[in-house]
């Protein structure tokens, strides 16, 4: 399910004059997944106008190694 499908799935309801939006717990999630795709597709881009301001240079662009990074991950 798409962002968008998840947003025209919303039901809403008042409750003691508050007006509330409603979501299965599904759309609730497929709707998260969807946001963190986008986040990744924007980190993606940025990560690539680095690069290709840095000439395509990886370490002027501020990459790291993986060799020099993958100890602090274990």
């Amino acid at each position: 399910m798409t962002g968008l499908e998840v947003l025209q799935s919303v039901q809403f309801v008042t409750v003691e004059g508050k007006r509330l939006a409603v979501l299965s717990a599904e759309d609730w999630e497929a709707m998260i997944e969807w946001l963190e795709n986008v986040e990744d597709v924007q980190i993606a881009q940025s990560a690539f106008a680095q690069l290709q301001a840095a000439g395509g240079d990886r370490s002027k662009a501020g990459w790291l190694k993986w060799d020099s990074v993958e100890k602090e991950l274990e």
